[in-house]
């Protein structure tokens, strides 16, 4: 285990020495020689043959000799030591290798390094995590390995449509459709959401479909705090205009995507982001005080607003958002959002 210990170490220091040996060549030499030495030992102790060199005696030689001249005594147990220190930094670099395939594949898989706390991975794109899982080693493995052929498969956005759906844009002869799954609450979301609205070609180019999935926690409440009173009115307004589509005048066409618009781009009397308002400081009250008296501002009459908060409790309204919760959670399968599907990926995190 000495020689193999030996060279990692060599490879770990091989940086400096190169940079060193810019310097000073014939350190560089001397390097390249030890390495060389360390290689050929390596090599054979890894395919369970005896090292036909004398390597590892001289790394013990060379690291004990002051000792066999000193305390003779302690050169045993120091031996020992050495065999144990190296199989420790045998182990240890095979455990972190493992783990960095591990980040690597969960990162191409899951768009996350951690798979069981996804905002926590700084190489990933930024996200909203939904509520964090406890997965033991083996079940993270299990669950990147099991997003594998997601990652391969052609992913289409018109697939997980759940209709009537909302469009973002009005992008003439578009290439393709995207959908974006985002929570109202959610602050990547809101930036992704603007990051969005700037990039014309991507405006142009692509029909942008809204999703609204407000992440829930295992004990039935909202991650964050309003999410769910936005979205029900998001999906009532949804609802009540496919009703009225025929008629003369359609009163809520188009309002859905308003309250969105407002809460992710427009600030409150007191200079406060909607987002931030709804999140931090608007009890549920306030905030469908707040969303009803944006209804009336855009022209809905006193009976219409009503309308749609009593739509809000809804059979309909609920089997909508449960829908669309079954739809992200068992096929869309996000390990944080806001996540776009388009051009036949599935993207995770903040649209850049």
């Amino acid at each position: 285990m000495v020689c193999i210990a030996a060279f990692i170490i060599l490879i770990i220091v091989g940086i400096a020495i190169a940079f060193l040996s810019i310097f000073n060549r014939n350190l560089g030499r001397k390097y390249l020689k030890v390495l060389k030495k360390s290689w050929h030992c390596f090599t054979r102790r890894i395919s369970f043959r005896k090292c036909d060199t004398s390597f590892s005696e001289d790394v013990k030689t060379t690291l004990l000799k002051k000792v066999v001249i000193k305390k003779p005594k302690l050169v045993k147990p120091l031996s020992v030591a050495l065999e144990v220190g190296s199989i420790l930094i045998v182990v240890i670099t095979v455990w972190s290798l493992v783990e960095g395939v591990k980040a690597g594949l969960a990162l191409w898989t899951l768009g996350t390094c951690n798979v069981n706390q996804p905002a926590n991975c700084t190489l990933g794109s930024e996200i909203c995590s939904l509520e964090e899982t406890k997965l033991n080693w083996f079940e993270e493995w299990g669950e990147i390995i099991g997003a594998i052929p997601d990652r391969l498969k052609n992913w289409n956005a018109e697939d997980y449509f759940v209709d009537p759906m909302v469009s973002l844009n009005k992008a003439e002869n578009p290439s393709t459709s995207a959908l974006d799954i985002f929570d109202p609450g959610c602050a990547v979301c809101m930036q992704s959401y603007k990051n969005q609205l700037k990039d014309q070609n991507f405006l142009n180019s692509h029909k942008i479909y809204l999703m609204v999935y407000p992440i829930k926690l295992s004990d039935g409440s909202y991650k964050f705090r309003n999410s769910g009173i936005v979205a029900k009115y998001f999906n009532a307004l949804t609802l009540l205009s496919k009703d009225t589509e025929t008629a003369a005048k359609n009163p809520y066409k188009g309002l859905d995507l308003k309250i969105i618009n407002r809460i992710f781009t427009e600030e409150n009397k007191d200079g406060v982001n909607y987002q931030s308002a709804f999140n931090e400081t608007y009890s549920e009250e306030i905030a469908e005080e707040a969303l009803k008296s944006w209804l009336k501002e855009w022209d809905l009459s006193d009976d219409e607003v009503e309308r749609v908060a009593d739509y809000t409790d809804s059979e309909e309204v609920k089997a909508r958002m449960d829908k669309i919760a079954e739809v992200v959670e068992n096929q869309v399968k996000p390990k944080g959002i806001p996540t776009l599907i388009y051009n036949g990926k599935k993207h995770l995190g903040l649209f850049k």
